[in-house]
């Protein structure tokens, strides 16, 4: 496998930092000397970054996988070197993701969030109650905007960290700070800091950047190479499924900690929750019934046999009090997948792991 493949891997659930699939990965946009800001103060600009209204625009964002973490068997995943997004000013989005198979589309309107899959021709309806919409979660979503992924991480993070601001940098050809995010000695994580390049004059994050320790290179990176602002049409934030293709509805759960996994498609939908927060912060779900079953008919076959036969050439055989199963380990994220389908995932040790799938 290519240690630095270009490729975003969505699974599990679209997650912010450190999930499987694992993450969202992007290259660096922008060149060029680093523009002369006026000073600001670290937190009045995570204040600011979480204050700041997104405007109307539409961008395009580059996409860059270094972890060269393979997809949890039976979960959705997928593969792109880049993203369309788009923003109404008005908390409607639209993010599109190219893939050799088909686009990925999530679109977040009014009153639902919907996934589009046209390879799978499949696509998948999040109800969202009236007035709501700027605080619905989306993995296709939050996962490929860079926008979305760096607010959700600094509001989750800011509290578990010592926050900076480390000079500037020009993303998309736009003035912005690095924010940078370090981890408080006490938290248990495999990141050694996350970096933020905050637009000067809209305050809106422009650039993700992970690093892990013993690196200079950043891990995970989503930012825009391109971006304008100004007005949208309305058309792009509404959503209409082609005639013939199969709809799941799904409605959020109301158990404290559940998200949609809005990355579902058709049955098998699967929740998806978090246990702690911050920088240990741990996602759960669990696999299709039959995903991990004998034989490569078993949740489809795969260039490397059946999805456990895919666990057992990617993945270290573990025990503990969960039972039994296969640790999926990079230098930024650890996956445990259970014998009995359970999935935990997150920037952590493995011990932190299980003591997540303790609780459940």
């Amino acid at each position: 496998m290519n240690p630095r493949r270009r490729a975003t891997a969505i699974a599990v659930v679209g997650t912010a930092v450190g999930a499987t699939g694992l993450g969202v990965l992007a290259a660096p946009a922008g060149a060029g000397t680093d523009p002369d800001l006026p000073p600001v103060e670290a937190q009045a600009l995570v204040e600011s970054v979480l204050r700041a209204d997104v405007p109307a625009l539409s961008g395009t964002v580059g996409l860059d996988n270094g972890l060269d973490l393979p997809a949890v068997p039976g979960v959705p995943a997928l593969e792109s070197e880049s993203a369309r997004v788009f923003h109404d000013g008005e908390g409607h989005s639209r993010v599109a993701l190219e893939r050799e198979r088909g686009e990925l589309t999530a679109v977040l309107g009014e009153e639902a969030l919907w996934t589009y899959d046209s390879g799978a021709e499949s696509a998948t309806r999040v109800d969202v109650p009236r007035g709501e919409h700027h605080r619905s979660p989306g993995a296709g979503r939050e996962a490929a905007d860079p926008t979305a992924l760096a607010r959700q991480f600094v509001a989750g993070a800011r509290e578990s960290s010592t926050v900076s601001v480390d000079g500037t940098a020009t993303v998309a050809d736009r003035p912005a700070y690095e924010l940078v995010l370090t981890p408080r000695p006490d938290e248990r994580t495999l990141l050694r800091e996350v970096r933020v390049a905050v637009d000067e004059q809209t305050r809106m994050p422009l650039r993700l950047s992970v690093f892990t320790h013993g690196t200079t290179e950043p891990a995970l990176e989503v930012g825009f190479d391109e971006l304008d602002l100004g007005a949208q049409p309305a058309h792009l934030f509404e959503f209409e499924p082609p005639e013939g293709v199969d709809v799941e509805s799904v409605t959020p759960g109301e158990k404290k900690g559940a998200r949609p996994d809005t990355e579902g498609h058709g049955p098998g939908h699967r929740p998806v929750e978090t246990v702690g927060d911050g920088w240990d912060t741990v996602l759960l779900t669990r696999l299709p019934e039959d995903a991990l079953r004998q034989g490569s008919d078993a949740g489809g076959p795969t260039d490397m046999g059946s999805p456990r036969d895919l666990l057992r050439q990617v993945g270290e055989r573990v025990t503990g009090p969960y039972g039994s199963g296969h640790l999926i380990t990079t230098g930024a994220v650890t996956a445990l997948v259970t014998d009995d389908g359970r999935v935990a995932v997150g920037a952590v040790p493995e011990p932190v792991l299980t003591e997540a799938l303790g609780t459940r």
